[in-house]
């Protein structure tokens, strides 16, 4: 029987749910899922800079098991970019390093406010706010 599989931290979630190919035909062909910590994997090591060692320690996995997420992230990339196919977010096997609320209405991410009657969206005011993460 295989081990349980560690959940990967994530520093925050995405600031979008997908992607789609602007002006691709689309034939019916399924989107291609980019889970949260392949998404953390490659903000991490492309747009971040860090290299794997520095990732690894970021998102509380080895080295190795890093190389593995972040190969995989690229090629679901390469796969969507390459037949024109939808990129959706799908939260996986990670956990928030801290709680974040999403407003319903402007979709800004922020996180849990340090008074709790502020529960409110920070930019339009909204009180139409899901909380994404632990609680």
């Amino acid at each position: 029987m295989p081990r349980r599989r560690r959940l990967r931290k994530i520093v925050a979630p995405p600031n979008f749910k997908g992607y789609k190919p602007y002006g691709a035909i689309d034939h019916g062909r399924e989107a291609v899922e980019l889970l949260y910590e392949e998404y953390e994997a490659i903000k991490l090591a492309d747009y971040d800079l860090l290299n794997h060692q520095q990732a690894a320690g970021v998102m509380g996995v080895s080295r190795a098991t890093f190389a593995r997420i972040y190969e995989e992230a690229r090629r679901k990339i390469a796969k969507a970019l390459t037949e024109a196919r939808e990129i959706v977010t799908v939260y996986g096997n990670a956990v928030m390093d801290k709680s974040w609320n999403v407003c319903d209405n402007c979709h800004a991410r922020f996180t849990i406010p340090k008074r709790p009657k502020d529960h409110n969206c920070p930019i339009c005011g909204s009180e139409r706010v899901s909380t994404v993460g632990r609680e």
